[in-house]
């Protein structure tokens, strides 16, 4: 591997807007909520932002093609902007760009932006027309509920666990989740919900039931990156440096071949090795203090769980009902709330993910803090179980 970016680059400021059916504005206020606070929390003006790049994923018709929304929204200085767009890692890959561009001396300062407002766009999260001639190939007549239901179903039947233990523990995914939300105001959904509510919703795809699901919401969030030495020039101290960006994108094998029996998601094993080797963690289960994965379905997240190495190979079922991943436990996993209580606008939701992971590092994270968390690991998953795109980013206290 090349020598990597570990704590190449720090973290100068972060914001996020509000999520949820933002009704009340478009997609240029989500991204002046977001920048406003990054802005003032990195305390430089927008003048010294040399480049930025935008993430978006489906929502041509509110941010449109190219880079001029968030030019002509956040009013910058005639610099550089690159939209991307990466399924659900859209976000994820506006930050590797920014960082990259850091790490290279390309540009001293830079800004990463997510941005996605869905709920004025009818979309549902229901099949849709796929992009490109060949991949059609691998997309005849799919949901996203049906394909990781039957993630579940594989991963029961290969690991012999009963489909009622594995209900119980996706079931406690989703209370974990909505518990966690309610302590942070800038989630779409702060309620709390029951076991007995989960396993006796209306059932979506079996064995995904309601609240099984994330749901779809309007935000943004951001990031303005630096080099360490610029960041204690301007006055900061405690940084949060980047060990770790990767990302694995699938070839086919899975859907074209007999080799995979649908149980993990290949992609997000690769990215994580990777990003283990980047970061130089040896122990991950042992060396990360939270996460923040990709819970689309509740089935998602406890799959993650090995698919990160953290649990072991068709023990995170037992690990979920032991609360290895609640907020009091080894390895809280969407502190914050997750997609589950966000929702999932899908250009925004790498860098809100980011966003909490800052947070926390700082002390800031208010009722939701966590006791003295040094490593967070976040990790996007564009697509299906069968063929996807898998980022995994990890931050923590710079020269730690």
């Amino acid at each position: 591997m090349a020598s990597g970016i570990k704590d190449k680059v720090v973290i100068l400021g972060a914001g996020c807007s509000k999520f949820g059916e933002r009704w009340d504005c478009n997609a240029e206020d989500l991204m002046i909520e977001a920048f406003d606070e990054c802005l003032q929390d990195a305390g430089i003006e927008k003048k010294q932002i040399d480049a930025a790049w935008q993430g978006t994923g489906i929502d041509a018709f509110n941010v449109g093609p190219g880079s001029l929304s968030t030019s002509l929204a956040l009013h910058l200085p005639y610099i550089p902007i690159t939209k991307v767009e990466n399924f659900c890692a859209s976000a994820t890959e506006a930050f590797r760009g920014a960082v990259y561009a850091v790490a290279s001396g390309a540009c001293d300062i830079a800004l990463a932006l997510g941005v996605e407002k869905l709920k004025d766009i009818g979309y549902g999260g229901l099949p849709q027309r796929t992009r490109g001639v060949f991949n059609d190939m691998y997309y005849p007549n799919i949901s996203a509920p049906g394909l990781f239901g039957q993630l579940a179903t594989a991963y029961s039947a290969v690991h012999g666990i009963d489909m009622r233990d594995l209900k119980r523990a996706m079931a406690h995914v989703s209370v974990k989740s909505h518990a966690n939300a309610t302590k942070n105001p800038k989630a779409h959904i702060q309620k709390a919900i029951t076991e007995e509510q989960v396993l006796n919703a209306p059932m979506i795809a079996d064995p995904i039931g309601l609240y099984d699901c994330c749901g779809v919401s309007d935000g943004a969030a951001c990031a303005i990156v630096t080099t360490p030495e610029i960041a204690r020039s301007l006055g900061k101290k405690d940084l949060v440096g980047v060990k770790a960006l990767q990302l694995s994108t699938s070839n086919g094998e899975e859907a074209g071949y007999n080799n995979w029996d649908g149980s993990f998601l290949k992609p997000t094993r690769v990215a994580a090795a990777k990003a283990y080797e980047e970061a130089g963690i040896k122990d991950p289960r042992n060396e990360l203090s939270m996460t923040e994965v990709h819970d689309c379905f509740s089935i998602t997240e406890l799959v993650t769980m090995e698919d990160l190495f953290l649990s072991e190979s068709g023990c995170a079922a037992k690990d979920v009902l032991d609360g290895v991943y609640d907020s009091e436990g080894k390895i809280p996993c969407q502190i914050d709330g997750g997609l589950k209580c966000f929702g999932h606008p899908i250009g925004a939701s790498g860098l809100r993910m980011l966003y909490e992971m800052y947070l926390q590092l700082l002390g800031r994270a208010g009722k939701r803090q966590l006791k003295d968390p040094k490593l967070g690991l976040v990790h996007n998953l564009g697509g299906y179980p069968h063929m996807n795109v898998a980022s995994v980013a990890i931050i923590g206290h710079f020269g730690v």
